[in-house]
């Protein structure tokens, strides 16, 4: 079983390095006590199974993800971009987050299967994996001008047997 400590450092490192290289904001962990997001959000969500299975997150509020969405495209204006580009632009975020995160845990957990992202739009957005499931959330500080969340829901996989007898995977 791999520790949470762990797993929520390739979940930061991860995204900073998304951050930085693809969206052209820094990201930090935040050390307000408990900063939270203002108004209607947006959370990029992706699944994963494998040796460990559960859902990555990421969430903002709208005016963080049109600027993720506008530093993407190269858009010079917030004003050129639509609700569905801004959408996109958080689903691919979270999309290039989860492909870091499964890369650094790789020689840890193994493969996993990766779902098709997807955006939900609202307030005061909340996620769960239900009963024996972990969770771990980052408070982050976009571009220092906007308050997200990294999560992180998952649990430990049943052992599945391997195709030869006697051998466990």
């Amino acid at each position: 079983m791999i520790e949470q400590a762990v797993l929520g450092d390739a979940l930061l490192q991860g995204a900073k390095e998304v951050f930085e290289t693809m969206v052209f904001m820094n990201l930090e962990e935040s050390s307000q006590l408990d900063p939270s997001i203002d108004g209607r959000a947006l959370l990029g969500s992706i699944a994963f199974k494998g040796n460990l299975e559960g859902s990555l997150h990421i969430c903002c509020n709208a005016l963080c993800a049109q600027a993720i969405a506008v530093n993407m495209l190269g858009i010079d204006s917030a004003e050129k971009i639509n609700e569905e580009e801004t959408c996109d632009a958080m689903c691919e975020v979270t999309n290039m987050v989860m492909g870091c995160f499964k890369s650094k845990l790789a020689d840890a957990v193994g493969d996993l299967e990766v779902s098709i992202p997807s955006v939900v739009r609202g307030r005061e957005l909340k996620n769960t994996l239900g009963k024996g499931a972990s969770k771990i959330l980052v408070k982050v500080n976009i571009a220092d001008e906007y308050v997200g969340e990294l999560s992180l829901l998952y649990r430990n996989s049943p052992e599945q047997p391997s195709d030869k007898p006697g051998i466990d995977k």
